[in-house]
């Protein structure tokens, strides 16, 4: 992996947020878990790869970590073993089966479920490294507003909000963007759903989210919030099966409602947050 990362983590230090860094950065979130936000990072992922991009997910649910169990991998580096100096960053990234780079969190690390100013400046640090080698990375957060999960939001240039039709979901997806908005400023907001029953139901649901937004969040004139619906993925029997095997959907069945749905989104994304940097 010495290719991967040039300078390598220790010659990169005092690293300051990136505020437009080389390449984009995505942090896909939800207001709850059990939406399938990791499944839909992996997968998209997956897409992303597919399309020749340079991707590398980074898993950065930093107390309770699952990326590894979506995708079978068994790491024997990961970002904790960055953080304390027992590996170089470039040790700790490894290839998922469908081509982009993953760099996985330790589970259960009680002393990051939390935003000490150490974890704050490890996490810049490795971000301010990786963000260079990357046509986009995307940050696979925990759920909910903690404040380790809106640190990781708000180093993205473009957040993804993941949510089902499930009342809870929405109302937490809602709560969410509050958040975001009042503390982030942020004004534009990607939204998918998840496990829709019928074509047309996520972009509704948006809609009516966009509705409680624009009634209970204030905004400065000029500065009004906009969710965008990037689509739906369908509730799909081949989503279960492809989790329980710890198998990427778009490998196991790429032509399935779910997986097609995933592609589109990819391309959507590829079309409107992508930034390809020049070759450095």
């Amino acid at each position: 992996m010495s290719d991967v990362l040039n300078p390598p983590l220790e010659q990169t230090t005092n690293v300051a947020p990136p505020l437009k860094p080389l390449a984009k950065v995505l942090a896909i979130t939800s207001g709850k878990g059990g939406v399938g936000k990791t499944f839909v990072s992996a997968n998209l992922a997956a897409a992303l790869a597919k399309r020749g991009l340079r991707v590398l997910v980074l898993d950065a649910d930093l107390g309770l970590a699952n990326l590894d169990v979506v995708l079978n991998l068994y790491p024997k580096l990961t970002l904790h073993d960055v953080f304390t100096g027992k590996a170089k960053l470039e040790e700790a990234i490894v290839k998922a089966p469908s081509g982009f780079s993953v760099l996985l969190a330790g589970s259960g690390m009680v002393e990051y479920s939390r935003l000490t100013p150490k974890v704050r400046d490890d996490f810049l640090q490795v971000m301010g490294s990786l963000i260079p080698h990357y046509d986009i990375v995307l940050l696979d957060t925990g759920a909910g507003i903690s404040d380790v999960v809106l640190f990781a939001v708000s180093l993205a240039s473009e957040v993804l909000v993941v949510a089902t039709p499930e009342p809870t979901s929405l109302t937490d997806a809602y709560a969410t963007i509050k958040v975001l908005v009042g503390q982030q400023k942020r004004q534009t907001i990607r939204v998918v759903v998840n496990q829709t029953a019928r074509m047309g139901d996520g972009r509704a649901i948006t809609a009516q989210l966009q509705q409680v937004l624009a009634r209970f969040v204030p905004s400065e004139p000029g500065r009004a919030v906009r969710l965008i619906h990037m689509g739906d993925i369908p509730a799909d029997p081949s989503v279960r099966q492809a989790v329980m095997r710890r198998q990427l959907l778009l490998q196991t069945t790429p032509g399935c409602p779910a997986a097609m749905a995933i592609s589109q989104l990819a391309g959507k994304l590829a079309d409107s947050v992508v930034d390809r940097p020049t070759a450095i």
